[in-house]
């Protein structure tokens, strides 16, 4: 009896040990005050010394030497003999930096017509990446599809050791279990952090794709692809409000160097009044999201004939609106001043709520079409009634998207890097 009890409790845990998927970890979407971290996330840009760290961060000498020692041994960081600075007194300088030749991480952003997955290394560049369109037939089907992609794109990887996935995606989302809901995809209770932990064998953190973004802005200025757009080192104190807008629209606030992330998940914008005469599927009319979404402007487009229904042998898209604004369609240009007068003023709006210290255009509402920028200024300058602040459009451009998958990705990483190391190789 004994015997048999024993093996079945031996047989019950070998199936939980092989069932059992990787854990699912809120994502932190912070400048960490971890002392590794802030030696990890000084080594970020290139090449450092330790006594130049040490002054960065305000960490001891002697911290920091052990912090970098620890690292070394992790493998997160690596010395560069062949920049020791010469001539010093005393022990030479050997200057260090994040190793970004042998781990990486898989960020996927999943948006409601197609889905951005990327490679990146632990400096937040993106490596490699490819787009597959969302599927739309169901979300268990759809998350599975997704999944399966992004480990057949991993796999490619093979000389990299990965650490980490992240998912950025639209809707609710619950940090803790990397449970979706997304009204547009029309899934409910999705096990998205489940299915990928699954799949993948690796830790996942799961985040709303806005508050990522704005978490990109934070702990990535330095890959930032246009570098007509690069900002000023991130403000670690203060207020920012990300203002997001493509096929959907979010706004996402961080707060002294730390997203704000709601327990009941972020905020929603999509119905605010525009006063416009779009009929939105709410019923109502002149809602944000269906006023400026790329896919009803699109439509719009379509019925005043601004752009064909279909471009040879495909539908055509919100691209072609672009492409004839810029090849000289005045119906276009119309079409698309109109859409950034009303995001100029939205966004007045939402800033005169908040009043934060700067604020960050992002999405392709805003990037997409630069001469549409000009409308946003001016309508936002005739809108607000607070004095003049600090806004931006985002230097991500088009990548903002992928670059909110990276960040989700390396979230654990960089707020405890020994301890996140420690759990991907568990």
């Amino acid at each position: 009896m004994a015997v048999r009890t024993a093996e079945r409790i031996a047989s019950q845990a070998s199936t939980t040990r092989t069932r059992a998927p990787r854990p699912v970890v809120p994502p932190d979407l912070r400048i960490s005050d971890n002392p590794a971290a802030a030696v990890l996330r000084s080594a970020t840009t290139g090449p450092v010394f330790r006594d130049n760290t040490a002054r960065v961060t305000g960490l001891s000498i002697a911290t920091v030497n052990r912090q970098v020692s620890a690292l070394l041994t992790a493998g997160l960081l690596r010395e560069r003999a062949d920049l020791t600075a010469s001539g010093a007194v005393g022990r030479p300088r050997v200057p260090f930096e994040v190793d970004i030749d042998n781990f990486g991480t898989l960020g996927v952003h999943i948006g409601s017509t197609s889905t951005r997955i990327v490679v990146a290394d632990l400096r937040g560049r993106i490596l490699g990446g490819l787009t597959i369109a969302t599927p739309q037939t169901g979300q268990e089907f759809a998350v599975k599809t997704v999944a399966h992609s992004a480990k057949s794109f991993l796999q490619r990887w093979y000389r990299r050791t990965p650490l980490w996935v992240g998912v950025a995606i639209g809707g609710r989302v619950d940090p803790g279990t990397g449970v979706v809901d997304h009204p547009k995809l029309g899934w409910r209770e999705a096990p998205v952090g489940a299915v990928f932990s699954e799949v993948l064998g690796l830790p996942i953190s799961v985040a709303p794709h806005v508050e990522a973004m704005a978490a990109a802005e934070l702990l990535l200025p330095g890959v930032q692809p246009d570098p007509a757009d690069v900002p000023e080192p991130a403000h670690v104190h203060g207020s920012s409000l990300y203002f997001y807008v493509r096929e959907t629209a979010g706004i996402s606030v961080t707060l002294d160097g730390r997203v704000h992330t709601p327990s009941n998940g972020p905020g929603s914008i999509a119905h605010l009044p525009t006063g416009s005469e779009v009929e939105c599927q709410c019923g109502r009319r002149g809602c944000l999201e269906a006023t400026v979404g790329d896919r009803a402007l699109h439509a719009r487009a379509v019925g005043r004939g601004i752009v064909p229904a279909h471009n040879g042998k495909a539908s055509s898209t919100i691209g072609d609106l672009y492409r004839a604004a810029v090849g000289g369609s005045e119906p276009a240009r119309e079409l698309l001043a109109d859409r950034a007068t009303v995001l100029g003023r939205t966004v007045a709006l939402v800033r005169d709520m908040l009043n934060p210290d700067r604020v960050v255009l992002g999405g392709q509402a805003f990037t997409t079409y630069r001469p549409g920028l000009a409308h946003v200024a001016r309508s936002f300058n005739e809108a607000t009634v607070l004095p003049p602040t600090d806004i931006r459009v985002t230097g991500y451009s088009s990548k903002v998207q992928e670059f909110a998958a990276v960040v989700t990705s390396l979230s654990a990483l960089y707020a405890d890097p020994v301890a996140a190391l420690r759990r991907s190789q568990a």
